[in-house]
């Protein structure tokens, strides 16, 4: 057996199992990428629905401060343009995401 011959032998199982290797790597890293960018996206609705809940809380107290004293302030009509700000960037998130899964090429 010459030299060369052995070089061959060892290097195609070699090569073809570095080939695989890179493969499977290729997929663990896309699987990990698609993970993070779900994980990012909950996070950001987790933080949307929490500003949300804030802003559903100023509305109604700004109400009730009204309706106790009987006169329409400011805070009323600074608590509903708040609100009707984190509704819009909700509903803006929630469609993006939308389209996007809808697109995706995973279903």
């Amino acid at each position: 057996m010459s030299f060369l011959q052995l070089i061959l032998i060892m290097g195609i199982p070699t090569s073809l199992t570095g080939f695989f290797c890179w493969i499977l790597k290729r997929s663990i890293d896309k699987v990990e990428k698609d993970s993070q960018e779900r994980e990012n996206a909950r996070i950001k609705n987790e933080l949307y629905i929490i500003q949300g809940l804030g802003a559903a809380f100023a509305l109604s107290e700004a109400a009730a401060e009204a309706i106790q004293t009987g006169k329409h302030n400011g805070k009323l009509t600074s608590a509903l343009s708040y609100s009707q700000k984190i509704k819009d960037i909700q509903i803006n998130f929630l469609a993006e995401l939308g389209i996007e899964n809808l697109y995706s090429k995973e279903r």
